[in-house]
């Protein structure tokens, strides 16, 4: 693997207004540069809302269960009612729901888990979708053509409702309560793990479903100083035991228990009817979590193979690694989602952390990708502050460590603008 970029500031923070600061107190300096705050990405707790059938006992038991392992508030947990069991919700029953749902949301909340695997569908859209947009027919496609765009997609926002008035959704799907736990349980022991995994971009001899190989190469040439990546021409990827993203087109995807997927581990095949969890012809994505994966996506009703519609490994991948949540990076992969169903356990996040490191006058901050933007810099005399704004920092795409070189000794934060540096 090729060295990490770095970032030098050296001339930028030399010319930082921060002398009459640390004059005026003195006293209070810590004896080196000293980083209290490098914000990052990722939605939390107490921003995702969780929704529950309480006529389906499983749901009732998972959403306990996963409130209990991420300390999601009591009064984001959302209570409904309706008859489970069903792959589908007609559109005016789900109209009536969402309305219940909307009513019940408290403001605070910018994304939804929902802790059923059936219903999976609204009408012609995937339930995520709809729970995220509201039904919108603009969202479906009942032959080969494109469907509304979400304007998520790619997005810098870290707050979805905020910004845009939609709230993405993910469902923590599983065949079992005990599935649904062991999923909870694998997002949970993500968190900041930074896993030393690869990823596996397979490309196949199933022409209409390998269209996302085009892109593999670039890919590869993008991501390789951040993560290994492997470009692997097979049916079968077999025996991986250290798979974190692995991206594939078949309608059935053979030997997934052969590999071990690491915590926060993400996996799809672009096929038709990967979203119809439960009796489809084709592979449901459930088998992607019963085999270790923590997310997966699958469609829900025919979309054809517009890669619109499907993940696009370099936006999740690069989404993910900057320390998002996996919803926040899984949907803003996916330019066309009315159709696709998400699945896993939303609030995994295996790449959070900034590490940062004094030396030599100076400090060093390193992670295994840092969100492009610009960055506000604060110093403070105190690590209680006050902290006063001295300078704006531009992270270009790439960085992984940023050195920052004879700066006066204070307490530092870096706090990241949605204003994003162009590639």
């Amino acid at each position: 693997m090729r060295a990490a970029p770095r970032l030098t500031a050296t001339k930028w923070l030399r010319a930082l207004a921060i002398g009459l600061l640390l004059q005026t107190a003195a006293h209070a300096a810590p004896d080196h540069p000293v980083v209290t705050r490098f914000a990052q990405p990722g939605l939390t707790a107490e921003q995702l809302g969780v929704i529950v059938n309480d006529d389906d006992p499983d749901s009732v038991a998972i959403a306990a269960y996963y409130r209990d392992k991420r300390g999601i508030p009591a009064a984001n947990l959302i209570h409904v009612r309706f008859k489970p069991g069903r792959s589908t919700l007609a559109r005016e029953e789900f109209v009536k729901l969402k309305g219940q749902v909307d009513r019940k949301t408290p403001k605070n909340v910018q994304a939804y888990a929902l802790t059923w695997a059936q219903p999976y569908r609204v009408d012609c859209m995937s339930i995520t979708s709809a729970f995220a947009f509201g039904f919108d027919p603009a969202y479906c496609a009942s032959t080969c053509k494109p469907t509304q765009s979400s304007p998520y997609f790619n997005s810098g926002a870290a707050r979805p409702h905020a910004a845009y008035k939609i709230r993405p959704t993910m469902s923590l799907a599983a065949a079992s309560v005990a599935e649904a736990k062991q999923l909870i349980d694998r997002g949970v022991a993500a968190d900041g793990s930074n896993p030393a995994g690869t990823a596996y971009l397979v490309s196949t001899s199933d022409r209409a479903r390998n269209v996302r190989a085009a892109g593999y190469h670039v890919l590869r040439t993008q991501m390789q100083p951040i993560l290994p990546v492997e470009i692997v021409e097979t049916t079968a990827l077999e025996n991986k035991s250290d798979v974190m993203f692995y991206f594939t087109g078949l309608t059935h995807v053979p030997a997934l228990d052969s590999n071990t997927y690491l915590p926060g581990a993400i996996g799809d095949h672009l096929t038709s009817a990967g979203g119809e969890l439960f009796g489809g012809s084709q592979m449901s994505s459930l088998a992607w979590l019963q085999a270790g994966a923590t997310g997966s996506y699958g469609a829900v009703v025919e979309p054809c193979n517009f890669p619109a519609k499907f993940p696009v490994p370099a936006i999740v991948m690069a989404h993910y690694l900057q320390g998002e949540t996996l919803i926040e990076a899984y949907w803003k992969s996916v330019q066309m989602p009315g159709q696709g169903l998400f699945i896993g356990e939303p609030l995994a996040r295996p790449f959070v952390g900034v590490a940062h490191h004094a030396r030599d006058g100076g400090v060093t901050l390193s992670a295994r990708l840092l969100a492009p933007g610009l960055y506000d810099v604060q110093a403070a005399p105190s690590m209680m502050g006050p902290y006063r704004s001295v300078g704006r920092l531009p992270i270009g795409w790439g960085t992984r460590e940023i050195r920052l070189d004879k700066i006066p000794p204070a307490y530092y934060r870096f706090e990241r603008r949605l204003d994003p540096v162009p590639r």
